[in-house]
């Protein structure tokens, strides 16, 4: 079996943690190739070759891949497709927006959020805010997913895969890209921070987030938020962590004023350490953290703070 895998290309770079984590999950397969694709895709080529476990690069390089287009890239994805079982890719906000388009192209299924390869055939996922497991058998010839990477351990880096440049599919003229407007942040990612601090509805206001925000920067952190928090103006929408927002599972994550409802937790309760910080002792934050403080957040945090 061979296995063709979306690497994820951001303005000519690699995100080696996601592609990594992916590559473990595919690795269970078969044989992984990557795909590299952008208007320069070449340095991400290069990283992506050093991944323990890749076989072969494929590098694709064209104007119509830039601006993270989704319909010239599915093209190209299913112009490849007939040399593989699998179509695999992390799951990102990139890939939920290509891998449908693919999997409708090949007229089969998308299976999403894949947490477990039980066969060539049979994977799991989580349903129900991640309340229930969903094991999904599929007949295509083609299988088309995406993998949950907070779930893997990213490969290493001590391979030398091959690197074949190919061209781009062609561009269907189905979208144009108009400008980017990108928010810019010397904090880590999000989904791919060791330390996560997130504020929920409990903070109170957009101005005392400053106290999340504090508290992250001591700890290296990314700042995440509730959905709660996000609604109310508190936090902008990509900080957002849950079943609607960003999956994370860091060594660390610290929930600040929110409560605990599952569709937030369906986002970190795969977290290796939980620290709850909620002045209300019967919040079901506390029934999945490690360690719970009952206190009022604008005492607890500026005296945690501090003594960091």
């Amino acid at each position: 079996m061979a296995v063709l895998l979306i690497g994820e290309v951001t303005d000519g770079a690699l995100a080696v943690d996601a592609t990594a984590k992916a590559v473990t999950a595919a690795m269970a397969l078969g044989d992984v190739t990557v795909l590299c694709a952008g208007a320069t895709a070449k340095a991400a080529a290069e990283e992506a070759a050093k991944i323990d476990g890749v076989s072969k690069v494929l590098c694709a390089e064209d104007a119509a891949l830039g601006h993270r287009l989704a319909e010239p890239t599915a093209d190209l994805i299913v112009s490849l497709a007939g040399d593989y079982t699998h179509i695999a890719a992390p799951g990102t906000t990139d890939a939920k927006n290509v891998m449908p388009r693919v999997a409708a192209l090949l007229d089969a299924m998308v299976i999403s959020e894949v947490t477990a390869v039980i066969d060539a055939d049979t994977f799991e996922r989580p349903i129900y805010a991640g309340n229930a497991i969903q094991t999904v058998k599929s007949s295509d010839a083609i299988k088309v997913m995406t993998i949950r990477t907070a779930g893997y351990d990213a490969a290493g880096m001590g391979g030398s895969a091959p690197i074949e440049n190919i061209g781009a599919a062609g561009n269907p003229g189905l979208s144009e890209w108009i400008e980017d407007k990108v928010a810019t942040s010397d904090r880590p990612e999000l989904t791919s921070a060791g330390v996560v601090v997130s504020g929920g509805r409990g903070v109170g206001s957009e101005e005392d987030f400053a106290l999340i925000e504090a508290l992250a920067d001591k700890l290296n952190a990314a700042v995440g938020a509730s959905r709660a928090a996000v609604d109310s103006g508190y936090a902008p929408n990509d900080w957002q962590v849950g079943q609607t927002g960003k999956v994370v599972a860091p060594d660390l994550y610290v929930a600040v004023g929110i409560s605990g409802a599952i569709q937030h937790l369906a986002g970190m309760k795969d977290s290796k350490i939980i620290v709850a910080i909620n002045k209300d002792e019967e919040a079901p934050i506390f029934q999945v953290a490690d360690f719970g403080l009952v206190a009022d957040l604008f005492a607890a945090v500026p005296e945690l703070t501090s003594k960091l």
